[in-house]
């Protein structure tokens, strides 16, 4: 039969046999020329230099189709439709959306990246900032969180994970962030900051980064931060301490080693095993996470420390000292990081770190030397302010200062000063001590702190004191009176 007879018998048109004869499968309909559209086609050039020039520009401020729309008809003349323009933007969009190649992690390799979640410690809500270590090959991984993303909570958390896997990955793969990047190069190279720097040599690690700006170069660790907030931190935990915290963190950590994930016939703890056969030994000392620099005490007596300022004792005023950063493990597990200043040899000065901006941390005990010289500023001293002491030294400042005035005022920082050598428990049972028998005076505090630590009643015994002259003091007559007049001896 003729592909005329064909078409005629079958009642199709010539050029329908003629498809049906060259494709086993019917090909659909095929566009032989591209489509035209006269009043868009002028301007697609002007288009795609706009969307291409976005790229470079923040993602908040890119063009939208509605944009581009309004600056066709407004800088160049169009008169078409928005339609056809949103529909163009949509197109050019999926052409140039990026293309990627699947990857096959080697054993022995790690990720590392920060995350954030809303978690509430010791009855208050606040942010946490957790670090996530996550090995590609096998998915097993580590977190754990801090109250600030700072240089020494990113080595800390590096120096538990290794703890918690019990071996140090071959390589890492890093974000450029400040913390461990002071500064790209113009050829790629990245300046490592100086604790960084540090710890990888510590550890002999080959650090490596992704490109700024795209997070799927360690789309590993991207998806596990975005894991560990839907799984370990929904709903918002609720912990004492932050190491409480830590340590549940931990515990799912542990837990998820014997889940199986999708493609793979093993467990991640199975997988794990060859993680750990590719990664290097522990060193036998664990890297000391803490952040050192120096400074100069001002004339306040502070020394400024990441934009806030710590105060030590005013006699190292003008002086050049040491600062550290100690995270809570190195401060005997303190639940909070420490700032600890040091001249010399000798530490002068320990701090709760602060996260705030421009903060002024003091010690008042650091003060009470120049404020009992500089009396006068007493009630204006910084320092001073919000100092939370017992009920019974304000009561004791009260009576002093009815007493003596501003003598009694210098006499009660004399007590407050007891505080530098002995401790704030046995000198406020010593004012409590005072305050019963009705001595209220300095000398009395401290000879009360005295006795509660050597453990002897407080009692005046002048055999103890065979220096001090001794006065005899006898019953008072009318007649010793007398013989003044008379200028007779008694």
């Amino acid at each position: 039969m003729s592909q005329r007879e064909a078409a005629r018998h079958f009642g199709i048109s010539r050029d329908s046999v003629r498809k049906i004869l060259a494709f086993s499968v019917p090909p659909g309909y095929r566009r032989s020329a591209p489509i035209r559209r006269p009043k868009l086609d002028g301007f697609t050039g002007i288009i795609d230099q706009w969307l291409s020039e976005d790229r470079e520009r923040p993602r908040k401020q890119r063009h939208t189709a509605k944009r581009i729309f309004e600056r066709l008809r407004d800088e160049h003349g169009f008169e078409g439709g928005y339609t056809i323009i949103k529909d163009y933007v949509r197109e050019h969009g999926r052409r140039h959306r990026e293309m990627f190649v699947p990857l096959d992690h080697a054993p022995g390799h790690a990720q590392a990246d920060f995350g954030e979640a809303v978690v509430v410690i010791g009855g208050v809500e606040q942010k946490a900032h957790f670090l996530a270590l996550d090995l590609p090959h096998s998915d097993a991984c580590y977190v754990r969180a801090y109250p600030a993303a700072t240089a020494e909570a990113w080595m800390d958390g590096h120096v538990h994970a290794f703890a918690f896997f019990g071996a140090v990955p071959l390589s890492i793969l890093y974000d450029n962030d400040r913390c461990l990047v002071a500064k790209i190069e113009p050829d790629g190279t990245r300046r490592r900051a100086k604790l960084f720097s540090e710890m990888l040599s510590h550890y002999v690690i080959r650090d490596r980064y992704g490109r700024p700006g795209k997070g799927n170069d360690k789309g590993s660790v991207e998806g596990l931060v975005g894991y560990s907030r839907r799984n370990f931190m929904v709903p918002i935990p609720n912990f004492p301490t932050w190491d409480a915290f830590n340590d549940w963190l931990e515990e799912q950590c542990r837990k998820r080693q014997s889940d199986k994930l999708r493609g793979h016939n093993e467990t991640i703890g199975e997988r794990f095993q060859r993680d750990l056969e590719a990664m290097a030994t522990l060193p036998a000392t664990s890297f000391e996470a803490c952040d050192q620099t120096s400074g100069r005490v001002s004339s306040l007596a502070l020394v400024r420390y990441k934009t806030n300022d710590y105060s030590v004792p005013v006699a190292y005023g003008h002086r050049d000292v040491w600062i550290r950063a100690i995270m809570p493990e190195a401060c005997l597990r303190h639940d909070v990081d420490r700032v600890v200043i040091g001249c010399g040899g000798e530490v002068i000065a320990r701090h709760v770190r602060s996260y705030e901006r421009e903060d002024m941390v003091f010690d008042p005990v650091h003060y009470q030397p120049l404020i009992e010289k500089k009396i006068n500023a007493f009630e204006q001293a910084a320092p001073l302010t919000g100092w939370d002491l017992p009920k019974a030294f304000t009561t004791l400042q009260k009576l002093m200062e009815a007493r003596m005035m501003k003598a009694g005022r210098r006499e009660y920082v004399q007590v407050l000063r007891l505080q530098e050598t002995f401790e704030m428990e046995e000198v406020h049972a010593a004012v409590k001590t005072a305050l019963q028998m009705g001595t209220i005076s300095f000398d009395a505090v401290k000879n009360l702190v005295l006795c509660r630590i050597e453990q002897r009643p407080p009692r005046l015994d002048l055999d103890v004191y065979p220096f001090l002259p001794r006065a005899k003091v006898a019953t008072t007559s009318a007649a010793s009176y007398m013989c003044l007049t008379t200028g007779g001896a008694t």
